[in-house]
């Protein structure tokens, strides 16, 4: 159980890029989404055919990954500069499906990261979630 929420989910279309092997790149359309009311995390739609593919991870890592390189596990964020010298933070991602490198623009991730701060400052997260419910609740499923 969450407490009550007034801030409404922020969602932003952009467009971002596959990276290959040889590091070339195809534009991808995505859409970034945070939802006060589940603080801890940040959701990726990646807008591709035949079937769109969402990925969740802690906002944190979005964060931090903007400034140095972090992240543990299936998804990894760093700052980087593109094959023509833009700025871009680098999002690998991994599955057993395998492993993935999609870059975006670090101008249009700014004003996203901005946006969920104003939203849930970093250290309010938990303000927003009642733990104990939630481990009750997870432990009765």
């Amino acid at each position: 159980m969450q407490k009550q929420i007034t801030a409404p989910a922020i969602t932003e279309a952009m467009r971002m890029e596959f990276v290959d092997d040889q590091g070339t790149s195809t534009p991808l359309e995505a859409e970034f989404e945070f939802n006060p009311a589940d603080p801890y995390a940040v959701h990726v739609l990646f807008k591709s055919e035949p079937v769109p593919v969402r990925w969740t991870f802690a906002r944190d890592l979005l964060i931090e990954g903007f400034y140095e390189p972090t992240g543990d596990g299936d998804v990894h964020v760093w700052p980087c500069l593109s094959a023509d010298g833009s700025a871009v933070v680098i999002l690998e991602l991994n599955s057993s499906g395998g492993e993935v490198l999609v870059q975006v623009s670090s101008r249009q991730l700014t004003g996203f990261i901005q946006q969920i701060l104003v939203a849930v400052p970093l250290g309010t997260e938990g303000d927003l979630v009642e733990f104990d419910d939630e481990l009750v609740e997870l432990l009765s499923a």
